[in-house]
This record gives C-alpha cells, sequence and structure tokens, in this order.
C-alpha cells in the first residue's frame, strides 16, 4: 500500500462520496476507484459497503481508519518538521479554544504570528471542551487549550502548560449589589439573571459546597452561553451577573459575596499523545507562558 492510498481512503471516509472525494483530490471517478479497489486486495478486506451511489465504512474499514488518519497526519507533520522552523516559517497551526481562552488568547496569538511569522497558516476552532477534544482526537486540530477539569481522562491525551486564572462572579461598578458597600448573600446574587457558560462538574460540586443546593449552575445560570465575551458584554449592559474568569472583563469588578468563592479556573494545552507534533506548535509552547503569566496578574 501507499501513502496515496491511504489520503484517498481518508478523503474517501470524510466526504462519503466518490464524486466529492474524486473533486477534492482532483481525480477522476475510476482512478479514485482503481486506489481503493487496490487498498482493498492489499488489506484482504472491503473498506466500504456500496448502496448505489452511497457509500458507508465497514466495520473493517472504521478500524482501518483510525491508523490511515494517523499515518497520513504523520507524513503531513514529518513534512513541515523538514522545512524547519525559521524566521519566514511556512505550514499551518491549527488550534482550538474554548471559551475563556478564545476570548483571551486569540488575539495575542494572532498578533504574535502576523508580526513574527506571516507565512505560517493560523487556524483558530472555538468551541465548547467535549467538541475541541474530538477534533482532536480525529487530528482536525494539532492542540486545544480547553478546561482540563471538563477533561475524563484519557491515556490518549497529554495535558502540559496548565495554568489557573481568577474567577468570580462579576458586576459593572454602577451594579445596585455593587453599591451596597459590603458583602451579599447568594440570594441577593440569584434574584438578577446570572451569566456564564457551561461549568464543569467540579466547579459544580464547588458552587453546592460553598451556597446549598440552590447555587447548581443547572437553577442558578439564566443565561447560558459558549462565547466568554458575549455573556461579558450583557453583564456590561444590564444588571445580569457574570460567573467567569476576572482576565476576561476587566472592566467589571468583583462581587463580595459571603462566603468568599475564591474560585480558580483551570486550563492546559492538550495534545495527542504519541503524535508527531507540528512545528508550529513549539512557538505556541513558547509564548503561551508569557501570555498566561500577564493574565494571572488580573485581580
Amino acid at each position: 500500500m501507499t501513502l496515496v492510498q491511504l489520503r484517498h481512503f481518508v478523503v474517501l471516509a470524510n466526504e462519503g462520496s466518490f464524486v466529492q472525494a474524486s473533486a477534492a483530490l482532483f481525480l477522476t471517478q475510476p482512478a479514485l476507484t482503481r486506489s481503493i479497489h487496490a487498498l482493498e486486495e492489499e488489506l484482504g478486506g472491503a473498506l466500504f459497503d456500496r448502496l448505489g451511489r452511497r457509500i458507508s465504512l465497514t466495520p473493517f474499514g472504521d478500524e482501518v481508519l483510525a491508523r490511515a488518519r494517523r499515518l497520513v497526519s504523520d507524513a503531513d507533520a514529518l513534512k513541515q518538521a523538514g522545512q524547519g522552523l525559521h524566521a519566514g516559517l511556512i505550514g499551518q497551526l491549527r488550534v482550538g479554544l474554548s471559551s475563556a481562552p478564545g476570548a483571551l488568547l486569540s488575539t495575542p496569538l494572532m498578533l504574535h504570528m502576523a508580526e513574527h511569522h506571516p507565512r505560517l497558516q493560523v487556524h483558530i476552532s472555538r468551541g465548547n471542551t467535549a467538541v475541541l477534544l474530538q477534533l482532536l482526537r480525529e487530528q482536525h486540530l494539532d492542540a486545544a487549550i480547553v478546561d482540563i477539569r471538563d477533561m475524563r481522562p484519557s491515556a490518549e491525551l497529554t495535558v502540559s502548560l496548565a495554568f489557573e486564572l481568577n474567577a468570580g462572579f462579576l458586576v459593572r461598578p454602577d451594579h445596585p449589589l455593587a453599591q451596597r458597600g459590603g458583602p451579599v448573600g447568594i440570594d441577593d446574587v440569584m434574584a438578577y439573571p446570572v451569566a456564564s457558560t457551561p461549568l464543569s462538574d467540579e466547579v459544580a460540586r464547588i458552587l453546592i459546597a460553598r451556597y446549598g443546593p440552590q447555587a447548581n449552575p443547572d437553577d442558578m445560570v439564566t443565561l447560558r452561553c459558549d462565547e466568554t465575551m458575549s455573556i461579558v458584554d450583557v453583564a456590561r449592559r444590564s444588571n445580569a451577573i457574570v460567573l467567569t474568569v476576572n482576565a476576561a472583563a476587566v472592566d467589571l469588578i468583583r462581587l463580595d459575596v459571603s462566603p468568599s468563592l475564591d474560585a480558580m479556573a483551570r486550563f492546559g494545552l492538550v495534545t495527542l499523545a504519541k503524535r508527531e507534533e507540528a512545528p508550529a506548535l513549539r512557538i505556541l509552547r513558547h509564548q503561551l507562558p508569557n501570555w498566561t503569566a500577564a493574565l494571572t496578574r488580573a485581580p
């Protein structure tokens, strides 16, 4: 078998159609069909069930696909590595950023690449932790920076460069609760709309332990959105209270809630274990501690 055949197989599995895969590969359909047939003969089994114009992976094909994707991805990474890291680095870096990292790191990442590596193609994907980790497993991403409290233990994923950010209940300076001049209770907080991104089970347990069952995010949070900056903007323009990292809203103030929440959001750089890393990922590894150090100084 050849790497070309494996690439044909991966594209066909992604597209789900010989017509679409042929167009994506700039091949004729007969040429693609011959390539797939040759691969099936060498592997000793059918990779696809063919039902008219529709195709679907066989159980054997589904098992082969994971390995084929890794081989094709590793070959692409090896090609980029051969080009080397230099001032005019070419190639691409595909990074997934969950809500708070996306709000805080997207601009610094793109600015750095624009100024220092203008020929590098940077693709930033935004989404919740589960979606981004699945994209990472499918090798559509080179790395993801996500809420590591929201991750299930997995031998196939590696977490590095973990960092924590202060978080709490934030409001605009002229919010009625901020004008009281003293601590407020959770009942006072829940008298107003509470906005948040989806919270991990660990954070939910912390909230319930501090404030009782009524602080379960399923009940307490009335405005839920994956985009941190959207919920922050709502808090700027209304009496809504936003539960998020302080660094995402430096113009808001932390509400003095009793007992104190004293929460820390925990994030980390997640990569696929045993996979050859994209060369450009070294740039992100080098710069991320500088960016996060500045964020941790937020009050």
